[in-house]
């Protein structure tokens, strides 16, 4: 477990690193640079860089967490990789199950493996379930999501690369829209995301503006309509 500077969560656990690219969207992946990062430093989990792997030492880590918090999981990898065991996947929804005081928030682009896999898995409430929408070909991910079990099933735009015109918000709980950043980001337009604001107001569905992003994403900050935007779902 380790604290992140990611504003919609508070710490990330990573019982799986590292991934292989597969939508627009991962093409300047920060997980992948912060890899080879690592592999430079001599961090053991990332010996092999951004070659996928499981670590099964790690399943015993949420147990040890005194105080409740918000946890993404995989932020260096995708649990629903297709290179990733089924039982693999079961045993960290099974820590996740019994780890109740803890919410749990992961993250796929990979949306037919978590709708194949959906019915097999137990989705205890502590579990929110996200796909990524970076642009009108990813959109079917929404459907993949909608058709699973997950408690909490929430959006995340980002990076938003294109208008994703209209949007199916039906049973979705949340929505997180960001712009890229670093020295390749791509730029995000404002009208995007005041299509996907306007949408989620009228779906009363909560938004969390995270960031404009680019080269500099500090000073471009997070400000839109001249305000911030970190809205959470809301828990049933």
């Amino acid at each position: 477990m380790a604290k992140t500077k990611i504003e919609w969560t508070q710490d990330s656990w990573n019982p799986t690193t590292g991934c292989d690219k597969i939508s627009s969207g991962c093409l300047n992946c920060y997980a992948e640079r912060m890899s080879f990062r690592l592999q430079k430093m001599g961090s053991p989990k990332y010996a092999d860089g951004f070659n996928l792997r499981t670590h099964s030492n790690a399943l015993l880590e949420p147990y040890k967490w005194k105080k409740s918090r918000m946890v993404f999981v995989n932020s260096m990898s995708d649990l629903f990789h297709e290179n990733v065991p089924f039982e693999f996947i079961e045993a960290v929804f099974k820590v996740m199950n019994e780890n109740p005081s803890h919410i749990f928030q992961i993250l796929t682009k990979r949306g037919y493996i978590l709708e194949k896999y959906s019915q097999k898995l137990s989705w205890s409430k502590n579990i929110w379930m996200g796909v990524t929408v970076e642009d009108r070909s990813t959109i079917a991910r929404i459907d993949a999501l909608r058709n699973t079990g997950a408690y909490i099933k929430f959006l995340s735009c980002e990076p938003l690369l294109s208008d994703l015109e209209q949007i199916d918000l039906r049973s979705i709980d949340w929505v997180i829209v960001g712009g890229e950043s670093g020295s390749n980001a791509r730029p995000m337009s404002e009208s995007w995301v005041q299509n996907i604001l306007k949408q989620c107001k009228d779906a009363n569905v909560p938004f969390f503006f995270k960031q404009w992003g680019g080269f500099n994403k500090k000073k471009n900050g997070k400000l839109l309509n001249g305000r911030t935007y970190q809205e959470m779902p809301h828990v049933k």
